[in-house]
């Protein structure tokens, strides 16, 4: 494993701290959780990384498994076509992607507003665990960064002792951004209230437009790993 794996990979990973949700909880904890906001937050945010280290686990065992069964097939040069088209279809789609809210949402934070209200009921680390699985499985289906890393490494057929590592890194990398959140707070206390009310409004206010971000992101760095395989192992271009 080299780093034309690993770099994408953690590229990818670096995307997904973008996650409004995740963010946006976290904020939300820090400026409501009072002295309870260590035991709340890290119990949130370890819950995000567990869960999401387990779907990646059941996804690489299985689509290991359909690598394995088509075997040349997986690793032909239309295998790498296919990602290259629909890496680009994500970076095309990212341009259609709407990013003026709903009247319905104005004001109420739409969908992000409902999981920080439920964040706000959330006062227990039971009620915490049962937050950040939610959120998971919320999110699971629209994961893309974290979905095309599990497509770039199963199409290098990375064995267990490569990827399960290399999963873990992406997990504790995309709920960095709530842990450096934290570490901010507990220097600065309550002058950073006004900074991240502002961060929170702005991503109720933007959680469309950074999916669009994300899409593209994601479609291009698909694009380019097939682009890659496809020029040193077919020659494709030449």
């Amino acid at each position: 494993m080299g780093l034309d794996v690993i770099l994408p990979v953690y590229g990818l990973a670096l995307l997904d701290t973008m996650s409004p949700a995740t963010i946006g909880i976290s904020i939300y904890l820090l400026l409501t959780a009072g002295t309870r906001t260590p035991r709340l937050l890290f119990s949130y945010l370890a819950t995000v990384a567990l869960f999401y280290f387990c779907l990646g686990t059941a996804l690489m065992a299985g689509l290991g498994a359909v690598v394995d069964s088509l075997d040349d097939a997986a690793n032909s040069r239309t295998a790498y076509l296919v990602q290259a088209g629909i890496g680009a279809a994500l970076f095309i789609g990212a341009w259609f992607v709407p990013t003026k809210k709903k009247d319905g949402d104005a004001g109420g934070g739409g969908e992000h507003g409902r999981r920080e209200r439920r964040a706000g009921r959330a006062q227990t680390v039971p009620a915490m665990v049962g937050l950040g699985v939610t959120t998971g499985l919320l999110e699971a289906a629209t994961a893309l960064p974290y979905l095309a890393a599990i497509g770039l490494m199963t199409s290098n057929g990375l064995s267990p002792a490569q990827w399960v590592p290399l999963l873990a890194g992406y997990n504790v990398i995309m709920v960095l951004p709530g842990v450096l959140l934290f570490l901010v707070w507990r220097a600065a206390g309550e002058r950073v209230r006004p900074r991240l009310e502002r961060i929170r409004d702005w991503l109720q206010a933007n959680s469309a437009e950074t999916l669009g971000w994300i899409m593209g992101i994601a479609g291009v760095l698909l694009v380019r790993d097939a682009v890659y395989v496809l020029n040193t192992e077919f020659r494709f271009f030449g």
